[in-house]
Formats: C-alpha cells, structure tokens, sequence
C-alpha cells in the first residue's frame, strides 16, 4: 500500500487484533503521561505561552489537553505535544530513537475539536495506527540519511500532517504538500545538545505537533512543500514498501520510570540485583555502571531541575537504590534535594563499554556492580529496560501506571477513562467523543513546581 493511500483507505477492519489493542495500550499510556506532565514547570510555562500566544482567531479552535482552555488548533498540539513531552514516562521506538505517540495524540485532538468532527472510537484508533506508522518509519529514514540525531520533533511532525490530511479530507496532491512541508519545517534540532545540556527543550516534539498541524492547515491553502525526502528519496522506499503489512506500533516500548529510556537498563539491572541479592540501601556502598556511550552521556549527577534528573542515569538510579522505587515524586519537587540521594548520585562511576556499545541502538543493555558496606561486590547480568517487544509490561502493569501517574485526577475519573479507552473498537458502545471531552476538562490541581 503506498503512503497516500494508507492514510486515506486504511480502515478499523484492516487492523489486526493486536494492532488494535497496541493502539489502545498506547492511548492510555498517553493520558496517563499527560496527567502527570502538570506537575511541571514545563507545561505550566508552556500552556500559558499557548493561551497568550496562540489565539484560535477566526475558527473555534481546540482546548488544551486537560487544561480547558481554547487556542489555534496548532497551539493545542503545541501545547498538549509539550505537555507530555514535559514527563518522560510515554513510549518510544528504539530505531528511531524517539517518540512518536507524544506527538500524535495532541495532534488527533486538536484537529477533532477545531474541524467540529464526529469520530467514532474506531476512527480514533485507526488514526492512532496511522500516525505511528509515518512516524515511525519517518524516524527510521531520517536517521538513516542525516548527519546528526535530531529530536523526535524532526520526524513525528510527518505524522501529524498525514493526520491532518487524513482528517480534514485533503486531496492526494494536498497531502503530498502537507508532508513535504512537515518535514521541512520539523524541527532538526540536536538531540546530544539537551542530553549534554538538559532543559526544556526536550525532545522537540511541541514543536513536530505545531509544525505538522500547521502544514496540514498550509496545505488545505495551497500552500506547496513536496517532496518528503523521507517518503520518497529512491533510497528510501524499501522502508515504505511494507505498509498495512508490517506494523512498527507492535514495536513500540513502554517505560516503567518517568526518565530518559537509556537510563532505565541500569535501574532494572541495580533493581533486579538488590531484589536478589537481599539488599537494602543502606547496604550500598560502591556503583558502577557499564553501558553504551549515549548512556554514559546521562552524567548529570545533581539535577536542580526537573529536565536534568529526566535526562540523567546516575540521580535515578541513586534513587531506585535508597528509595526502592522510581516515580514522579523522585523527579520533581522535593525529590530532587534528597541528599542521600545526591551524595550517592554523586559518586557512581560510568564507564563505556564497547561490546555494550556495538548493540545499539537496536538494543541497550547496562551492567552494573553494587559494593557493599561489608565488602562484598555483586554484579547484574546484561540488562535491558522492560517494556520492550521483547519483555512488555503486562496489561496489569500498564494500568498500575496509568493510575500512579493520573493520580491527581481523582479516582472516578481515572477509572471513566480507563474504561473508556478500554472499550474502544469492541462494539460496546462507548463513545470516543466522551473521551476527548474528558482529555479536554481542566485539571483542578495546581500546575507546574512538582505540585
């Protein structure tokens, strides 16, 4: 199937079954990340530039995700995109480096609500499906012809626009100009950069939603942009060949902690080992890591913010060591001045290892070594993060998260949206209309400061 008529044709019912469910797995995940991203200063600063910055002009615009308030639907994506993006808890491809759902869902959203559209839950996760699809591969093709690694904004942007294209029903010449548009304007910013130095610039995907929604909108005008190199340099279309057939969202991984996934090898493995091993925090007195050099690179030791402890291996694994767990309240707030935690963050050793090194980025492995107080040393096998195609969270785990991370919107409405989501595609006449006037009410609990 080529690109143009994958996004127009592909129906619910061309969907397998594991397919669906992935879609629905990925969308509560989302959610999840979304309620816990207020927590940030992030989203708050965001969220405000949105309102003020964005207005919905002449249409009726879209609310922000569980914010309320109405802006240009290019704002909404902006805003939701960063929102999540704020929290690095939401799934992502090892190929491509980077995430696409962070992206898709604030997209799908905004488009729904601006256009006035009436989408049944079907249609929602198809889209969802679609999304993943181009983005993913769209990831895979840039990696593979630029010179650097760009944020995920750089790629997920093309599915934001196919979504677009999809949905506000644009003609096979105005989609190609949607993506080609997509692609130029992504944002290619350097990943190295905020992983070297962490900020709030994150993963650039606010920026991939707000230029694919954009181009959606820039094409419906006229507006010209094609070609998408990614879609259709000759070199590419082995990558593209095997759409409706092989389906990258089966690939995805979903992370247990809310940090960089290429720290989570050396927390499971320090998990795993301690679980084994009998021992306790106070036991540790000497960590090593080994692991591959964009690991190694995580090396911000004494996060003041939120963004550096997301984008560091050794405070979270000081964390997991002392606290014996890994969430939000170790990323944000007073969890970031614990002083065991920084003393010992402080001194754990990073070292690269080439054999470790050769695996990625298909795979990332850690190895760690625990020191004990009374001089024993143990040593983990090769660890991966869970979450993977390889070793999935179960159905059970994803909920358990979902609920940890949206605690703040109460239990009723947690459990309306998991039941929701839930039912999507499974004739049982829950409608997905609900669902997104629910992503779109207001979260009564103080945003931003780890609140």
């Amino acid at each position: 199937m080529n690109v143009q008529n994958f996004i127009h044709d592909l129906r619910y019912a061309d969907l397998p079954v594991p397919v669906a469910a992935l879609a629905r797995r990925c969308l509560l995940d989302l959610i999840g990340v979304a309620a816990s991203g207020r927590r940030t200063d992030l989203a708050r600063i965001v969220s405000d530039h949105a309102a003020r910055q964005f207005g919905a002009g002449e249409g009726r615009g879209a609310r922000m995700i569980f914010d309320g308030r109405r802006v240009s639907p290019a704002g909404a994506a902006y805003a939701g995109a960063s929102l999540i993006d704020s929290f690095d808890a939401h799934d992502g491809h090892a190929l491509t480096k980077g995430h696409a759902g962070v992206a898709l869902l604030p997209a799908l959203l905004a488009f729904w609500e601006a256009e006035d559209l009436a989408l049944d839950d079907r249609e929602v996760l198809t889209c969802l499906v679609i999304g993943y699809e181009i983005a993913t591969r769209a990831g895979i093709a840039l990696h593979a012809s630029a010179c650097d690694y760009h944020t995920s904004g750089a790629w997920n942007a093309l599915a934001c626009a196919a979504l677009g294209a999809r949905l506000m029903k644009l003609s096979p010449a105005q989609t190609r100009e949607a993506l080609g548009t997509a692609e130029y304007h992504g944002p290619r910013s350097q990943m190295m950069r905020c992983i070297d130095h962490p900020t709030m610039l994150k993963d650039g995907s606010g920026w991939g939603a707000l230029a694919g929604v954009s181009a959606a909108y820039l094409a419906a005008d006229g507006f010209t942009g094609a070609p998408a190199l990614t879609l259709e340099a000759p070199e590419q279309q082995a990558l593209w060949g095997d759409l409706g057939s092989r389906w990258y969202i089966l690939e995805q991984y979903f992370k247990p902690y809310p940090v960089c996934r290429w720290a989570q090898p050396a927390v499971e493995a320090a998990r795993r080992l301690m679980a084994e091993h009998g021992l306790t925090g106070a036991d540790v007195a000497d960590v090593e890591v080994r692991s591959f050099a964009e690991a190694v690179r995580l090396a911000s030791a004494r996060p003041a913010t939120t963004e550096e402890a997301q984008y560091s291996l050794p405070f979270p694994l000081a964390a997991m060591i002392l606290r014996g767990r890994l969430g939000a309240d170790e990323i944000t707030g007073a969890g970031l001045s614990d002083p065991a935690v920084l003393e010992l963050s402080a001194s754990i050793r990073l070292v690269e290892d080439p054999d470790i090194c050769a695996r990625f980025p298909a795979e990332r492995f850690a190895v760690v070594a625990l020191t004990t107080r009374d001089g024993r040393r143990v040593t983990s096998e090769w660890t991966q993060a869970e979450g993977g195609p390889a070793n999935p969270l179960s159905d059970a785990a994803i909920s358990a998260k979902f609920h940890a991370l949206a605690g703040r919107l109460g239990d009723n409405r947690r459990q309306v949206i998991e039941t929701l989501v839930a039912g999507m595609g499974m004739d049982t006449g829950v409608g997905a209309g609900a669902l997104a006037a629910d992503l779109a009410e207001q979260v009564l609990a103080p945003i931003g400061d780890g609140a």
